[in-house]
């Protein structure tokens, strides 16, 4: 290898290694200011201060008050951690449905997932109770965004719709029939529970508590590192099935496994989240844009890239309206449009 060649690698290794520094502050700014801002402000050097207590008791003599204590710890920091799975969650997933279905329009929303998810968390808030306790809402949320995906799937079969395009339209229409079913629900449910709910639907991370925090945790770490794994195969999709194929990938067994995964991922978010509109569609090009094509980085990116955003959006969610917390779905939906009007003048999707 020549000696330009070898320049040019240290020089994109060194761009690489500086984006992700560059992430990672901006990441730990955000978390700051998440922390910090609200009702009752916070200096940032108290939230660190309790923060480093709680991890190391003893570390820091306590200067700050006990309802100060548990603003940051029990409210807000359990809130911005959830912010972060649920961005990172929804940008993965909107990223590989992107590769499989090799539409860049392509996200949970379009496809008929997260509408899935939102009517199983609706039957189990609604109409089946709590009968697992905390489990029954994911669980439930995960079932309805795999039936979702099944019936996709089937309807895609039946018609005939074998092309990527048409799988999408597939999931749309799918989409729609969901949300009528969803909101059947809604208007045959108990009218106070059903003021929540409609209220749920629209976005918002404001119930976040530490014993539910396990629950996206766990999905998040197996199902994104799944897909970690996976890259190259995603990487031949976006090209094309038939040239997947000639590279021994099982297009349609491989294409249904990252459907399946993309449900899980998304179901058990929206069970704790609601439905949060354009993560999953607007992450995935910021960091194609930001990293190139690859997903072997486009993956890591758009987690990084979905976690801080989310958190962001949060923090106008909470300061826009204060001291109402307005739900997340509307500023998710505004800035998202706003970037794709931005994005279609800029360039072609």
């Amino acid at each position: 290898m020549n000696e330009a060649a070898i320049d040019i690698r240290r020089f994109l290794l060194g761009q690489r290694v500086t984006l992700s520094i560059s992430g990672v502050i901006l990441l730990l700014s955000s978390l700051s200011i998440a922390l910090s801002v609200g009702a009752v402000s916070v200096p940032a050097s108290t939230v660190w201060g309790i923060l480093a207590n709680k991890v190391l008791p003893g570390l820091i003599d306590p200067t700050w008050s006990q309802g100060r204590e548990a603003i940051i710890w029990e409210i807000r920091f359990p809130r911005a951690l959830l912010a972060m799975m649920v961005g990172s969650g929804l940008a993965i997933v909107g990223a590989t449905l992107q590769a499989v279905t090799r539409n860049p329009l392509a996200d949970p929303h379009l496809l008929g997932i997260s509408s899935g998810g939102a009517f199983g968390a609706i039957f189990a808030l609604l109409h089946s109770g709590l009968f697992l306790g905390l489990l029954t809402v994911p669980l439930l949320a995960f079932t309805g965004a795999l039936l979702a995906t099944a019936i996709v799937l089937g309807v895609s079969r039946i018609a005939d719709a074998t092309s990527a395009d048409r799988l999408v339209l597939a999931g749309v229409a799918v989409s729609f029939i969901i949300m009528a079913a969803a909101n059947a629900l809604i208007f045959l449910g108990d009218p106070k529970a059903s003021h929540t709910v409609v209220f749920w639907m629209l976005g918002g991370l404001g119930l976040a508590q530490w014993s539910q925090l396990i629950y996206p945790l766990v999905v998040l770490a197996v199902s994104g590192a799944w897909l970690m794994c996976r890259t190259t195969q995603l990487n031949a999709m976006t090209i094309g099935d038939e040239t997947a194929a000639t590279l021994g990938i099982p297009v349609t067994r491989f294409r249904l496994c990252v459907f399946v995964v993309g449900a899980l991922i998304t179901g058990v978010m929206v069970a704790f989240s609601g439905i949060i509109g354009f993560v999953g569609l607007m992450v995935p090009h910021i960091a194609r844009i930001l990293v190139g094509g690859d997903y072997t980085r486009v993956l890591p990116t758009s987690a990084l890239i979905g976690a801080i955003f989310l958190v962001l959006a949060d923090i106008l969610a909470r300061t826009v309206m204060a001291p109402e917390d307005m739900p997340i779905g509307i500023v998710t939906g505004l800035i998202g449009g706003i970037f794709f009007v931005w994005l279609l003048g800029r360039r072609p999707i």
